[in-house]
């Protein structure tokens, strides 16, 4: 379990963990990236409409589950404070402090008095393992440790996706690291940051009946280029854009394929088409030229025969090629148990 930090925002010195919020952090390239600061890195106004809804839709995606997954970051609380007023947020409230932030979300343009400093304070997991960047980069490769993610990852992936939470930022620089106790067992993995996440509704046919992720089509192109599936480019797409990131990442992180950050410099785990001198994101090089094959396993013994396998069923340009994540959770531990050996 990842341990709770000893934190306050008042006087009220309870145990909790902090991460906040900031509204006021932008992204500044072509696709809303969403930044968590510490507390001690000061608090800004929101001033950018778009920031408030990235901070509203984490809140409302991680407040919409009902149970706890392992692999998921667990909200805890949610406290807005408003310049020396602070509130615990709930969801449907109609309280003086949230309603303007809704507003603002829902029109795009500031709804409050753009002089008061607004902040969202997310009582969290602790996770002190860094990201699965730093992590995977910084160790020898590990078949243990790379079966071990794939089997989290996936019950992570179909546990948001029973309760019709379409994630669509999936990367590594998205799922957070919690250490064993012992320093034997292999670390806990956490699915975080739901800012550009989408909660799917119910069945406009049926109220009751839940919505199906894989049928519930979204327009709006976001996540992180190198991770986002070819329908996303397109503004047309499902929960099997999560499918797609995924098998991104877990292919990057079988072979130790990396990417530059161009703006910190830093190593990223991530997939790519080599393109001359060009490193084009796999999405966007399967949408220009859809019957492109892609040439994986890089190396030789990096992954077997029925791995190799289901990541080109999870890397089709056709979405109704790839599993569900309930089909991919099944299918991983299939492959986890049931093959004595990856070199074959």
């Amino acid at each position: 379990m990842c341990e709770l930090q000893l934190r306050h925002i008042t006087g009220d010195a309870r145990a909790r963990t902090f991460r906040e919020r900031d509204c006021a952090n932008q992204n500044g390239g072509g696709h809303k990236r969403k930044k968590l600061s510490e507390p001690e890195d000061g608090q800004q106004p929101a001033q950018a409409p778009e920031n408030v809804e990235l901070a509203l839709r984490e809140f409302w995606a991680l407040s919409s589950i009902q149970s706890q997954h392992p692999n998921v970051i667990h909200l805890e609380e949610c406290v807005l404070q408003r310049d020396g007023t602070v509130q615990r947020m709930l969801h449907g409230s109609s309280s003086a402090l949230y309603l303007p932030l809704v507003e603002t979300s829902l029109k795009g343009e500031i709804a409050f008095d753009p002089r008061s400093t607004y902040c969202l304070w997310f009582v969290m997991d602790f996770c002190d393992g860094g990201d699965m960047n730093e992590y995977i980069l910084t160790r020898r490769p590990s078949r243990r440790t790379n079966t071990s993610f794939m089997l989290q990852l996936s019950s992570a992936l179909a546990f948001l996706h029973k309760n019709q939470i379409i994630h669509r930022d999936l990367k590594p620089d998205n799922i957070l690291v919690c250490k064993s106790r012992d320093g034997i067992d292999e670390p806990t993995l956490k699915v975080a940051d739901f800012g550009l996440s989408k909660v799917c509704s119910s069945s406009g046919l049926n109220p009751e009946e839940p919505a199906s992720v894989n049928k519930s089509f979204l327009s709006t192109a976001c996540g992180t280029d190198f991770y986002m599936a070819p329908e996303v480019w397109e503004g047309h797409y499902t929960a099997k854009a999560d499918i797609f990131a995924l098998g991104v990442i877990l292919w990057a992180m079988l072979e130790r394929i990396t990417i530059t950050d161009t703006h910190t410099k830093k190593r990223l785990l991530g997939g790519y088409v080599q393109r001359g001198t060009q490193v084009v994101p796999v999405g966007q090089a399967l949408l220009e030229n859809p019957k492109m094959e892609l040439l994986l396993p890089i190396k030789k013994k990096s992954m077997n025969r029925r791995m190799k396998q289901l990541l080109h069923q999870m890397l089709s340009v056709n979405p109704q090629e790839r599993p569900d994540a309930f089909q991919l959770e099944l299918r991983l531990i299939q492959i986890a148990f049931r093959d004595y050996t990856w070199e074959t």
